[in-house]
């Protein structure tokens, strides 16, 4: 099998793309060929190292290309929603099933422990998701802006390592009540934002700002 006919170079990195997330996520790096990456995306192993140097770049790229950024959308989405919100939002997500790419994070970090040609660029893939959460938690967001006293980096780390215990603890293993889930949120996300001088003082966040526009399923940052 060579390139697909009629498929672009695109298209056919696309598709290793989805057929690397998959295989990843369900049977690990280690226990993950090129050859079955290949076969599932209907391309020659040729064809993909064409695009693709190694096994440990293609789970790098499949992390880029397909894992789940949370926060990101959600300020995408809604632009006009608080801080505090949006991190509600973001963190009632991560008790909920998630699909199977949820465990890819979970399986590139722990060969990035075992393999040193995973290593360095998973050290600057998580630098690069870390950063940009951070970014976004800097960015004006007019009232419930993080308090300035507290590190962007800081709350972007904590963020992402909730997401990754989230993904390697799904609720299958470990349930916790929703309510009582976002009730701890609401306290620890009116501790990090800046208070609101037009809000009456006895305005936090609560369960009840999101009443709309919560997603049912989530992962990481």
């Amino acid at each position: 099998m060579g390139r697909v006919a009629g498929v672009t170079a695109a298209e056919t990195r696309e598709r290793l793309l989805r057929a690397a997330a998959d295989a990843f996520a369900a049977r690990g790096y280690d226990g993950t060929r090129v050859a079955d990456i290949a076969a599932a995306a209907g391309v020659s192993n040729g064809a993909l190292y064409a695009h693709f140097g190694s096994k440990a770049e293609l789970l790098v790229a499949a992390l880029r290309a397909h894992a789940r950024r949370v926060l990101a959308d959600l300020v995408d989405a809604e632009p006009e929603r608080s801080l505090a919100d949006l991190l509600l939002i973001a963190g009632r997500c991560l008790p909920r099933p998630r699909d199977t790419r949820g465990d890819l994070i979970v399986e590139a970090l722990a060969a990035a422990r075992r393999d040193g040609d995973v290593a360095k660029p998973m050290r600057d893939y998580v630098g690069e998701r870390v950063d940009g959460v951070a970014d976004l938690l800097r960015a004006p967001r007019g009232g419930g802006e993080l308090d300035p006293a507290l590190s962007p980096r800081a709350l972007s780390y904590l963020c992402f390592l909730l997401a990754v215990g989230s993904a390697l603890v799904p609720p299958d293993l470990l349930a916790v009540d929703e309510e009582e889930w976002a009730a701890l949120l609401a306290r620890l996300a009116s501790a990090v934002v800046a208070p609101d001088e037009s809000a009456p003082d006895d305005a936090t966040p609560t369960q009840s700002t999101l009443t709309d526009g919560t997603p049912k399923t989530g992962d990481t940052q």
